[in-house]
């Protein structure tokens, strides 16, 4: 656990931050311990040469933002449970950006991406200044769909061949958020 607790968001279970080059040695561990969970969905760094990477762009471009999701309680605090980041980040009227996210292992199931994903969101329409986020998903990806589902996005659509994801070009179900579909907006 890299023992950085300087959230940006923190709510009852989890909190988020952005990433570090600290976190290189939990997060790879994490993605290996956690590859049968993510396969064929996302295939996130596994080492530490493509974390530096991975992590550098996000640091880095002013159009993405990478958030870890973070356990705050006992003996796993800190512990990182998973990761959003926001791509392709537009300002100006668009003020738009498209959410790209995985749990590890240990975490799935538990509603920690949940409560970080409403972090996430919040602090986008906010101090991001973001109107929209945007989410592409594979169809049989049951687990993501409930997650953006219970989020509160909306099916806009249908994107055939869209991500070039484990050799293949994939269908992706597009599905949308804006801030004033957030309860209390």
């Amino acid at each position: 656990m890299s023992g950085t607790t300087a959230y940006l968001a923190e709510g009852p279970r989890v909190g988020i931050r952005h990433f570090s080059y600290r976190d290189a040695e939990e997060f790879t561990t994490l993605a290996g311990k956690s590859k049968e969970l993510h396969h064929p969905w996302l295939f996130p760094p596994a080492d530490a040469e493509t974390f530096a990477v991975y992590a550098r762009r996000l640091i880095e471009d002013p159009a993405k933002a990478g958030f870890l999701v973070c356990e705050r309680a006992g003996s796993a605090a800190g512990r990182i449970a998973g990761f959003i980041n926001i791509n392709n980040i537009v300002t100006g009227a668009f003020r738009s950006g498209a959410l790209g996210y995985g749990a590890f292992e240990h975490a799935a199931g538990r509603g920690l991406m949940r409560e970080g994903l409403a972090q996430v969101m919040r602090y986008a329409f906010g101090s991001l200044g973001l109107h929209r986020l945007e989410v592409n998903v594979q169809p049989a990806n049951e687990a993501s769909i409930a997650l953006v589902r219970r989020a509160g996005f909306r099916l806009e659509g249908y994107s055939p061949d869209f991500l070039f994801i484990d050799g293949a070009w994939r269908d992706h179900q597009r599905w949308a958020i804006t801030a004033e579909m957030l309860p209390g907006h």
